[in-house]
């Protein structure tokens, strides 16, 4: 199209259907109050399950352009110390996701609306009906996560267990089932599977058996020592009391 032909109005038209200006994903980048965790904690593991095929999408997430964990810099300090209370005990973290970008979640609102696709419902919600998954608070259009000081994550003993590889179209198995039959993870025994949309899920629910419950109150003080406060839906899930950025939802990838 030749720009000398663009009147006023069909330029308006342009912008407004997003047509000509190239998308806000492409140009957004990371803050440098943000850094990647394994410039603070090098010896953390990681285990970004949005970056590939093993998460309730089935699929690599939009703006998962590499397996990092990316925080805000405060977030990453508390964490680096709540590793370093770790190591005497001979175990260490391991995180599944950090810093979400915005368009990972309208990847996920988009994906819970198609009700169709239920290709990962054996493992990951095995008892919840794809259509109520917005009413009862799995998914919704915003996350802490794009605050960047929301994260996933996990204990694993040291030296850590080998970790199996998912390979796609594997059989899937309840993330509700005992450790040992649920797909395999070389954490601690906290109950479940990780993103098991399940109240099971629930760090006070009393239905796990005591070894749970205490590898899940290990992973809550230890956090909660460190300045995280906990999600009460999800034993995995840990935000940064004081956040830098409470009202922020950052788009930039995760590269």
């Amino acid at each position: 199209m030749n720009k000398k032909m663009i009147t006023p109005f069909l330029f308006a038209v342009l912008i407004f259907f997003g047509t000509w200006i190239p998308s806000s994903h492409s140009q957004e980048k990371m803050p440098d109050t943000f850094v990647d965790i394994m410039e603070v904690v090098d010896d953390i593991l990681l285990e970004i399950r949005y970056a590939g095929d093993h998460n309730f999408l089935g699929t690599t997430v939009d703006g998962y352009l590499a397996p990092k964990c990316i925080l805000t810099k405060p977030a990453a300090l508390a964490l680096a110390a709540a590793q370093k209370d770790l190591r005497p005990f001979s175990m260490t973290l391991k995180i599944y996701d950090c810093y979400r970008p915005q368009q990972a979640v309208d990847h996920f609102v988009r994906w819970a609306r198609d009700v169709n696709d239920t290709k990962t419902k054996k493992e990951f919600y095995p008892a919840v009906d794809k259509r109520h998954l917005f009413r009862d608070g799995y998914i919704d259009s915003r996350s802490g996560h794009s605050r960047g000081s929301t994260v996933d994550l996990t204990i694993v003993p040291l030296p850590a267990p080998i970790q199996p590889l998912y390979i796609a179209g594997q059989p899937l198995k309840e993330c509700t089932l005992p450790a040992g039959v649920r797909f395999a993870d070389n954490s601690l025994d906290m109950g479940t599977g990780f993103d098991c949309f399940d109240t099971l899920s629930h760090p006070a629910n009393p239905d796990i058996g005591p070894s749970q419950r205490a590898h899940r109150l290990l992973l809550k003080t230890l956090m909660e020592k460190h300045g995280f406060r906990h999600y009460d839906k999800e034993w995995w899930h840990f935000t940064l009391a004081g956040e830098p950025y409470p009202d922020t939802y950052f788009n930039f990838p995760v590269k």
